[in-house]
């Protein structure tokens, strides 16, 4: 009948495919595909959808089909069956042929035997019989076993047979807990990693220039496509607003205060005092006519006007001796005078509660101020284009810093046993949380995933990837039964004289 379906099949074109499960048998017999003695169980269906759509008949046997979609889908499952899968269905099509074969042989010589043996051929034909009836009962047994794996042998409700299609889920269920037990337990995992030796492979990978390369190219463009995603309104608010609460938490005060303090006692300011006073006059010497005249403005309206211009000649004059000395002299009265001031206030900025007060009020009405504010949210523009624009250029600090930091990682982590382990252990450690946190979820993807496919089809799949395997216990059991009942008979013979 195999062959029969098999040309069948090949001239429609629409073969559905088909799978066996594991084995079970009883007397020594095993699991394999379905036999061949009940393939005319095999049903026929057509869709419109072109689907194939496996029935409750032998998993060898096909299902034509005729529609407008052509796919091969069996059931509800959602498998789908291609070449490969077509290749081996054909394949455990012609072990059962091979398979049933042995059984006809059997059944064949059987019947020779007793029409010998009926015909005073001689007592040889006894032992011949007795070898045939054996083997046949060893056939039909594997038979049975292996069918009662897929359906109900013969369709027959007979009790514990086609364990796939019942027990489908119960065996989705064993399966997740097998996988969770034995595979995502914590000392498996950190076995498994320890022995692959993660961080000297990562070490050697790393150490070459060229993978470093490709490290860096796809950070670069990680973080080209990252800066691209964010929004710089987002960004810049939250940068603003981070600036803004860590300032105003921190007290500026005694901070400024040692900073000044520091500063005064290394003689740091007198570099700005020295710039000052050249300044000053500078802009004396250049201004003159201005100075005399904001001060003979100041004078009373009743003064003669030739006294305020020698009033103000003198005042300006004393102004450029004044700067002038205090420029060119560093041990001037007025210089050890500003170098007092700035050392008591620094001294006020760390302990004098008022003046703390104060700065902070000060530094308040600064942050608050507009200006300040956009001056720190336009930081980020600034960033975000120093950041890309060196990732984009191949040869820019950042790139060149970041690839030689690689290489060098790599070749510690390729010689360095301590580094090596330090990795290990951050990989382990990160591996068995994964496993032992979310191992429930992973089994039951199992679970639900086998409970989500159709049965018949299950099978059809299973029997497309072992059948042709499976159906040599259905051989071994033809011959192991036909030596066996030889045996018997023989020592039965010999026993009864």
């Amino acid at each position: 009948m195999d062959v029969v379906r098999e040309k069948r099949d090949g001239a429609t074109g629409s073969e559905a495919a088909d799978g066996t499960g594991g084995a079970a048998g009883s007397g020594g017999a095993g699991a394999g595909g379905a036999g061949a003695l009940d393939e005319t169980d095999a049903p026929r269906a057509t869709d419109a959808a072109g689907a194939a759509v496996g029935g409750a008949g032998a998993p060898g046997a096909a299902c034509e089909v005729a529609g407008t979609g052509g796919a091969r889908l069996g059931g509800g499952g959602g498998f789908a069956f291609g070449p490969a899968d077509e290749e081996r269905r054909r394949g455990v099509r012609r072990m059962k042929l091979i398979a049933t074969g042995f059984l006809l042989v059997a059944t064949v010589v059987y019947g020779l035997a007793k029409w010998a043996g009926a015909s005073g051929a001689g007592a040889w034909t006894g032992y011949v019989a007795a070898a045939a009836e054996a083997g046949m009962v060893g056939a039909l047994a594997d038979w049975f076993a292996v069918t009662a794996l897929f359906k109900r042998p013969l369709g027959l409700p007979i009790p514990h047979t086609a364990i796939i299609p019942t027990k489908k889920d119960v065996l989705g269920r064993s399966l997740g807990e097998f996988v969770g037990e034995n595979f995502l337990s914590e000392p498996v995992v950190r076995a498994r990693l320890r022995a692959v030796g993660i961080g000297r492979r990562l070490g050697h990978w790393l150490a070459d220039p060229e993978h470093a390369d490709r490290v860096m190219e796809q950070a670069a463009a990680a973080l080209r496509g990252a800066l691209t995603v964010l929004r710089d309104s987002d960004v810049q608010a939250v940068v603003g607003e981070a600036i803004t609460r860590r300032a105003d938490a921190m007290e500026v005060a005694p901070g400024l205060g040692r900073m000044l303090e520091r500063v005064v006692t290394d003689g740091g300011h007198r570099r700005v005092v020295d710039l000052v006073c050249a300044r000053g006059y500078d802009w004396l010497v250049t201004h003159g006519d201005s100075v005399m005249a904001a001060v003979q403005g100041g004078a009373p309206g009743w003064t003669p006007r030739f006294v305020d211009r020698r009033v103000g000649e003198r005042v300006y004059k004393e102004l450029v001796r004044f700067v002038s000395e205090m420029r060119d002299m560093p041990e001037h009265p007025a210089r050890a005078a500003l170098d007092r001031f700035l050392g008591d206030f620094a001294g006020e900025l760390q302990s004098d509660q008022d003046t703390r007060e104060r700065v902070e009020r000060l530094k308040r009405d600064v942050l608050a101020r507009g200006e300040v504010q956009d001056l720190i949210e336009s930081t980020w523009n600034a960033v975000r284009s120093m950041v890309v624009a060196a990732a984009e250029d191949d040869h820019s600090e950042l790139r060149l810093r970041a690839r030689a930091s690689l290489l060098s990682l790599g070749t510690r982590m390729a010689s360095d046993e301590r580094l090596q382990a330090k990795v290990d252990g951050w990989l382990e450690d990160a591996a068995t949380y994964v496993v032992t946190t979310y191992r429930d979820e992973i089994t039951l993807l199992i679970t639900d995933t086998v409970a989500s496919w159709d049965a018949d089809q299950t099978s059809r799949k299973i029997e497309a990837h072992v059948g042709r395997d499976l159906q040599f216990i259905r051989i071994n059991g033809t011959v192991v039964g036909a030596l066996a009942g030889l045996v018997i008979y023989t020592v039965s013979r010999l026993v009864g004289g």
